[in-house]
């Protein structure tokens, strides 16, 4: 009976999404779930000394082993010769080139830990260097070439690697599985705190004894946003690391990271940002070495904050502001080869662009302004990163330090690009809350016919301090909507990023207000501008504060015919008390509920469930611990409770995101069965 059931599920879906053939036969379908998952993804670029070649991650996902396949591939700058470097034996990824120039060191688990391999470039097969008790990730190669930096998970108890290694297997010995905590966090995103660390180890490049630089440090060294990279540098003379952490008494509630430098020795670290109680990241040392470059917020508690691009002098130990007066939040930086301008990437207005700021004078140039660009390496007089948008995923680019010559390195994915059909995004703009404009994005049904009425996926998105920019998205792909016949909007309310710190502090305090005017007042717009949108067949969907979001609209519209809430918080009140980052609810609320109740009962959607009326596919995932199940449980009940038809999606193995392969397929078959049932004919 089992195996009947499975057979006739893979048979719905396949018949639902129609995937097409991607044999080059010229044959071509609307895009579906399926071209997204045949996708290859590229992260994690990194150019060669001598700038004639890129290494980066390239991953394939499988949906019949349900996960992702990474390899390390090569391609010469020239865009005209592409090489394998590695093959599926296990996740090969994190390819950092040594100084040389002639081997790679990686990241591999084709041993069954996780441990750093090395790789000639012009061919021989890898070999294991550690075989560490622990897995280890983020290998770096010191700019001498004489040693290397990783980091590892250890108990900063304990005197090294093999002592972190026994307490493990004692712990996984003990019959006994009980949890004792005494502060927070207790647990984070979706795993429980253990009492280990991410710490930054040095050991020879040949192999040896590696050297914790963070002993003692109840503090983890981050990984950086985009791409995942490492959040720490060495020094030009290869004698220094400088690394982020978070070393305060309250972690729940600060946003307090710092950075410090250490000798690869281990003899200890040096807070150099003590002074800023808010964010300092992402430190790169200048290619003289004299100076530091990084990022700092000048909020403490908003993690939302601007920011800054910072110049630390290593000699006189002083902190200058480079860009002040640019309205933009950078995510990453890189030097340029010369010293004299800082590379860097940002959201604006709807994307992610590329910009140079002069490092006398702070002056900030645009150079590349369209999709989604970031991973910016710079190498002599060029810059090679990647670009995805919304009709593509990320490929590798390369342009002139100038932003000339702009054009496209690699084609991974295009003989996929070529058998999909895609809606053209369209930008628009509108007057919302308090008369700003407000931007958004819209796509029109694939094959769209004159004189016909659609249905509308209106799109929410999370954050609440995020943007629907340019950017190829696997969890909320807005083409896949587009591709099942929906005409797509996705509005960029109050608090999105990318259009200045002012409009993203504006939702401060006021959760359903501006961002709940600019929805209705975007929809107006649009039901005004393209008739052929079926006002009696909208869907609302969104994750996150988009779920909050669609709560909030349960509650105060009934211009949907059907709703769909992933991981969306119900009552905001509990929400504080049983998510992880206290700091998020304090800013965004003012303070903790026990201080400023009136704005979490204002803006709590529980408050007005006496309202509901419209039918809501209800998600959620066990292992989210940033908006809890019973949020989602407690959505679904109201619902019931009232009569409305609801459906509850319950994911016992994924976290705030869908991530596995089959669950993602399963997500999108049952999101559109959901619109489909409601709004199709």
């Amino acid at each position: 009976m089992m195996r009947t059931k499975a057979f006739l599920l893979a048979l719905i879906l396949t018949v639902f999404f129609q995937p097409g053939r991607i044999t080059g036969s010229g044959d071509t379908h609307p895009f579906n779930f399926y071209d997204l998952i045949a996708m290859q993804r590229l992260r994690d670029p990194r150019v060669s000394p001598d700038g004639q070649w890129v290494c980066f991650s390239r991953s394939e996902y499988s949906l019949e082993k349900n996960k992702g396949l990474h390899d390390l591939w090569l391609l010469s700058t020239d865009g005209k010769q592409l090489k394998r470097l590695t093959t599926h034996k296990a996740g090969d990824s994190h390819g950092r080139w040594a100084p040389d120039g002639k081997k790679i060191a990686f990241i591999s688990t084709r041993s069954g830990s996780a441990q750093i391999w090395i790789i000639p470039v012009d061919g021989g097969e890898a070999r294991r260097l550690t075989d560490f008790p622990v897995d280890v990730d983020n290998v770096t190669w010191s700019p001498d070439g004489k040693y290397l930096a990783f980091t590892a998970d250890v108990y900063p108890d304990l005197p090294d690697i093999k002592a972190t290694a026994e307490r493990d297997r004692d712990r996984e010995e003990d019959p006994v599985k009980a949890k004792i905590y005494t502060e927070l966090l207790f647990r984070h995103w979706d795993i429980w705190e253990d009492g280990k660390r991410s710490h930054i180890f040095v050991m020879p490049a040949g192999g040896g004894d590696p050297v914790n630089v963070m002993k003692g440090a109840d503090a983890d060294s981050p990984t950086r946003p985009f791409g995942g990279s490492e959040e720490f540098a060495w020094s030009p003379d290869s004698r220094e690391i400088c690394f982020t952490a978070k070393m305060v008494d309250h972690p729940a509630w600060s946003t307090d990271f710092d950075l410090y430098t250490a000798p690869v020795d281990g003899s200890g670290f040096t807070c150099i940002t003590p002074e800023n109680k808010a964010w300092d990241t992402t430190p790169v040392y200048s290619p003289d070495g004299a100076s530091i470059a990084y990022l700092a917020m000048e909020r403490p508690g908003y993690e939302a904050d601007r920011f800054r691009i910072m110049i630390y002098d290593r000699k006189t130990g002083k902190h200058r502001v480079l860009t002040q007066a640019w309205d933009r939040s950078p995510g990453e930086i890189a030097w340029s080869p010369a010293g004299n301008a800082i590379f860097a990437s940002a959201v604006d207005m709807g994307g992610r662009s590329v910009f140079a700021v002069d490092v006398d004078t702070g002056r900030v140039k645009k150079l590349v302004d369209r999709r989604y660009n970031y991973s910016v390496q710079p190498s002599g007089e060029n810059l090679i990163f990647l670009q995805s948008g919304f009709k593509s995923p990320a490929e590798l680019f390369i342009c002139r330090t100038d932003g000339s010559e702009l054009r496209q390195l690699s084609f991974i994915n295009k003989e996929v690009l070529d058998a999909a059909v895609f809606s053209e995004p369209r930008r628009f703009h509108f007057k919302g809350a308090e008369d700003d404009t407000v931007y958004g994005w819209f796509f029109k049904p694939v094959g769209f016919e004159e004189g016909k009425k659609y249905p509308l996926a209106f799109l929410v998105h999370g954050g609440p301090q995020g943007s629907w920019e340019d950017q190829f998205h696997y969890r909320w792909n807005a083409e896949i909507y587009a591709g099942a016949g929906y005409a797509v909007a996705a509005i960029d309310f109050h608090g999105s990023t990318g259009y200045g710190q002012a409009f993203t502090d504006a939702i401060h305090g006021d959760w359903g207000g501006k961002p709940f005017v600019d929805l209705m007042k975007g929809l107006d717009h649009l039901l005004k501008t393209y008739p052929f949108i079926d006002k009696e067949r909208m869907g609302a969907l969104g994750a996150s504060f988009g779920g909050y979001m669609i709560n909030w609209i349960e509650g105060h519209s009934d211009r949907f015919t059907c709703l769909a809430n992933h991981d969306g918080g119900f009552d905001e009140v509990a929400g504080y008390y049983n998510t992880e980052e206290l700091w998020f609810p304090e800013w965004d609320f003012g303070g903790p509920p026990f201080e400023r109740p009136e704005l979490y009962e204002k803006w709590s959607p529980h408050n007005y469930v006496q309202n509901w009326k419209t039918p809501m596919l209800v998600i959620h995932g066990a292992l989210d611990f940033r908006v809890v199940e019973t949020e989602g449980f407690s959505t679904f009940t109201a619902l019931r409770r009232r009569g409305i038809p609801a459906k509850l999606l319950y994911f016992p193995d994924e976290n705030h995101w869908v991530l596995k392969p089959k669950n993602s397929e399963f997500w999108y078959k049952t999101v559109l069965d959901w619109l489909d049932e409601w709004l199709k004919p």
